[in-house]
């Protein structure tokens, strides 16, 4: 599944083919994804003017000019495709290939208007059809299901070093657990939290609630500024590279992200660590049924 610097990249990717654009036309070729679409969904979109273009944890949000919000959720295998003028591009990089194949396009927005001269249509493919779409009104979106429960951003100042020690007091499921909880942090995927564990120093196996005190302290302590200062910097990066695109994802403009050049432990099983002076290497163990990877020897 898709992690938060690869949906970034294709909310990116989509803004300036969709945001200020009116929806002349939504075709659906089927009536479902993972769930069937809102009723009457073409017709309630139709006419009505993209006026923003968001992300929340995995979710794209397609504001709308009458106060209701699309949203969109990219599953397992789905993806975007742009055709302005005749010419297509594709937004996004994903660790697994994204599918390319006419048989797959299941919805079409077809645009027009705004600062673009041209109509475009933006197309939805998905072979597995794990992905989803909604229509909620804006009022209440943060109390949708999937929206009322998602913890902070790991982008900005909301996550620090406080926030996690407070989060993680008396918790004694592993760190890496804690950091998957979307209740906890939105958004925060397999591959990053390897990476962000990694270079904060920190065991993925270590109860969460050693990061904390019994009781709060007036200053949060350097394991958790380390943890804090890693996750932001390694979706930051991430973002800036475009995701990172292991086999499959493209961005809307055809190019790649490269992050993965970057990783220093994720998907590197054997290999040296490459902490400066460690003599370590990569290991992979399996935690609630996903890979992860980490250095045994640095990370305590």
């Amino acid at each position: 599944m898709p992690e938060l610097p690869e949906v970034e990249t294709v909310r990116r990717g989509l803004e300036p083919g969709m945001t200020s654009r009116t929806i002349e036309r939504l075709e659906l070729r089927r009536p479902d994804l993972r769930f069937p679409f809102p009723e009457n969904f073409a017709a309630r979109v139709t006419g009505r003017t993209i006026v923003g273009l968001g992300r929340r944890a995995k979710y794209l949000t397609a504001d709308l000019d009458d106060g209701t919000v699309i949203v969109m959720h990219l599953g397992m295998s789905g993806s975007f495709r742009i055709e302005e003028e005749g010419e297509a591009a594709a937004p996004g990089d994903f660790h697994y290939a994204r599918s390319k194949a006419a048989a797959h396009d299941h919805v079409v927005f077809h645009l027009s208007g705004g600062s673009l001269s041209g109509k475009t249509t933006v197309t939805y493919n998905d072979p597995r059809r794990f992905g989803f779409m909604l229509l909620v009104p804006r009022t209440e979106l943060s109390d949708h299901p999937f929206f009322k429960d998602l913890g902070v951003e790991p982008v900005g100042n909301a996550l620090d070093a406080a926030f996690l020690e407070s989060a993680f007091r008396g918790k004694l499921a592993p760190l890496k657990a804690a950091l998957l909880d979307q209740r906890i942090i939105a958004g925060l995927g397999n591959i990053y939290v390897c990476e962000a564990l990694h270079r904060s120093g920190l065991s993925p196996k270590r109860a969460a609630g050693t990061l904390s005190p019994a009781k709060p302290r007036k200053a949060p302590g350097p394991r958790s500024e380390r943890l804090a200062v890693a996750i932001r910097e390694v979706i930051a990066e991430a973002i800036a590279a475009g995701g990172s695109s292991l086999k499959d994802y493209v961005h809307t403009d055809g190019s790649l992200g490269y992050f993965q050049h970057t990783f220093r432990v994720y998907d590197r099983e054997g290999e040296p660590c490459q902490t400066t002076g460690c003599t370590g290497t990569v290991r992979r163990i399996v935690q609630s049924g996903r890979s992860t990877f980490y250095c045994p020897r640095c990370q305590r």
